[in-house]
């Protein structure tokens, strides 16, 4: 099965052959028809299943239809709004916009914080058709009267989860009350939680509801291994993994933003490239270190799970948990940084005594007992006790007192949840 299936513009179909995909993934098959009949809806999809496509490619085939009208008169008005959590997604997603709409004579715009938002008010006099935007530079543009939303058609929330978990819910809904009440809305999340059916109980009109994985489930290619250690001997640990195994590109998750930029200057320190990615970090900053890890001139990039959301990397091989997260589903959404569109992928999670209780969060959420290894020389300490997490999010004091063992040996293996594609399926668009 090709993309011509779904009807799509002669352009399109070229565009995303050039791209080099060919075959649609599970939610691209099922999400595309959706959208292009111009109901709302709702997909709950991982990372790396095809999703940004799943809804870019029907809303440009819909734009770009001269049997759906438009304004009638005046400059084309912005006519589909795609909102994402970070600036990182919003760049990827538009992106993505411009590959597929190569050949169509529609233009999209990026419209985040952390750059110059001048530009984007002289950006914004010319034809703008599709924009990606964060919710916050947004209402900058709104509150100085440069932007207007009213022709919108298709409003998109992409990620929908992490907007709520990062507190964006009250700048959503203030958007919204800008927006016609006319319009198709698309949501996407990685979980469908209860918060997120809330958001979509008061959004969507009669939504269908599409989820192509069982909720909270990680990406089937993706091999999981816990090594316990010390706290204190983490940072030698990832070192030692990095240079024993000869890992060219790694992706490691840190708590706080000093722990990143704390781990960042220790691994340079033992000659191994890195660089750190997080809130306080201006945005060419941040491009620039995505951009030397993209293109393996730097070994390992050390982020918060904020700025690392939107992260798309091809055939990433490995992410490393440095510290548990302290909310379960963000295991999932940070291991979904690898083992993209059905390639392999490793997942380290390097834990210590007084992570033992978000271990099993993590566990409980995904259904699985994720396999231990002890690394020789790096044994814990069994003397050790637990002490609180004092750093993360609200719920902070729950890795203390936990009867989990360190010291448990699982032999080294792979966690198959539902297939998200199928065997011999092609590379498809993101």
């Amino acid at each position: 099965m090709t993309f011509s299936v779904f009807g799509l513009s002669d352009e399109i179909i070229r565009a995303v052959f050039e791209c080099g995909y060919t075959v649609p993934t599970p939610i691209q098959l099922e999400v595309i028809p959706a959208v292009l009949t111009g109901v709302d809806l709702m997909a709950g999809a991982q990372t790396g299943t095809g999703k940004t496509a799943s809804f870019v490619l029907p809303i440009l085939h819909r734009l770009s239809d001269k049997n759906i009208k438009g304004p009638s008169s005046g400059r084309p008005a912005i006519r589909a709004l795609i909102l994402v959590p970070t600036r990182e997604l919003a760049a990827q997603v538009e992106g993505n916009i411009r590959d597929y709409g190569k050949y169509l004579k529609l233009n999209s715009m990026v419209m985040i914080g952390g750059v110059n938002i001048n530009q984007q008010i002289i950006r914004l006099k010319s034809r703008v058709d599709i924009l990606v935007a964060t919710p916050g530079r947004l209402l900058d543009h709104v509150q100085q009267k440069t932007l207007d939303l009213s022709h919108i058609q298709t409003l998109v929330l992409d990620e929908a989860d992490r907007m709520l978990d990062m507190g964006f819910i009250h700048d959503i809904k203030k958007i919204l009350a800008l927006l016609p009440k006319q319009r198709q809305n698309l949501l996407f999340s990685a979980t469908l939680s209860n918060e997120i059916q809330t958001l979509a109980t008061g959004l969507l009109s009669k939504p269908l509801v599409i989820e192509v994985a069982r909720r909270n489930a990680t990406a089937d290619q993706v091999t999981h291994v816990v090594h316990p250690v010390d706290r204190e001997r983490k940072r030698d640990l990832l070192a030692h993994l990095i240079k024993q195994h000869a890992w060219k590109q790694v992706l490691v998750f840190t708590r706080t933003k000093h722990g990143a930029n704390k781990l960042a200057e220790y691994l340079v320190q033992r000659d191994i490239t890195s660089l750190a990615i997080h809130g306080n970090k201006s945005q060419s900053a941040r491009t620039m270190a995505l951009k030397e890890f993209k293109t393996g001139g730097m070994r390992v990039l050390v982020a918060t799970d904020i700025a690392a959301r939107g992260i798309d990397i091809s055939d990433l091989p490995h992410v490393v948990n440095f510290d548990l997260p302290n909310v379960a589903e963000d295991y999932v959404h940070r291991i979904g940084r690898t083992g993209r569109a059905g390639a392999a992928g490793d997942a380290i999670s390097l834990v210590c005594v007084d992570e033992h209780r978000l271990l099993m969060d993590i566990e409980r959420l995904i259904k699985c007992d994720l396999p231990s290894r002890l690394v020789a020389g790096f044994e814990p300490d069994p003397r050790i006790k637990a002490e609180p997490i004092v750093n993360g999010r609200s719920h902070v004091s729950r890795g203390r007192n936990s009867t989990r063992s360190s010291s448990k040996s699982v032999k080294h293996q792979k966690i198959m949840p539902q297939r998200l594609r199928e065997p011999g399926q092609r590379k498809s668009p993101k």
